[in-house]
């Protein structure tokens, strides 16, 4: 049995399970658990300078305690400049999110990428699964357009 296959909708900027006719989609199972590990946003650390100046660290109240938490801090980079530092801390934020799936043996490794693309920040995910075959995910549609400095 297959997870539910869920899959990225730039129409509504959002994810969302994948349909076969009028029943959930199965499989998929790698692309899903990067577009879930990638796009829920990981509670923010306690030294994380939060991008709206507010209390709201996100996250899910589930992880505060535990020691693999869900998703990725890539969401701490919204009303970031665009400046060199930015796809540095992109790629490092994205490496923390997926790490859960080379602990697991889920794969044996990632390339991960991360650059602009005009004022938009890209980035580009390949798995490398145990048996040698890869999965790659573009993600340049996602971010949307950062403040040149």
């Amino acid at each position: 049995m297959s997870d539910i296959a869920n899959v990225w909708d730039a129409n509504i900027a959002a994810c969302d399970f994948a349909m076969s006719g009028t029943q959930l989609a199965g499989g998929a199972d790698l692309p899903t658990a990067i577009l879930i590990s990638v796009f829920s946003d990981r509670i923010a650390e306690t030294d994380d300078a939060l991008p709206d100046a507010s209390d709201d660290a996100r996250g899910w109240w589930g992880d505060m305690d535990e020691p693999v938490r869900v998703g990725s801090r890539i969401w701490l980079l919204e009303r970031s400049k665009q400046t060199a530092q930015v796809p540095l801390k992109a790629k490092d934020y994205l490496a923390e999110a997926l790490q859960w799936l080379i602990n697991d043996g889920v794969v044996a490794k990632f390339d991960i990428d991360a650059a602009f693309e005009g004022n938009q920040l890209r980035a580009r995910v390949v798995a490398y699964r145990r048996d040698g075959k890869t999965v790659a995910q573009n993600f340049s549609w996602v971010w949307g357009a950062l403040t040149p400095v």
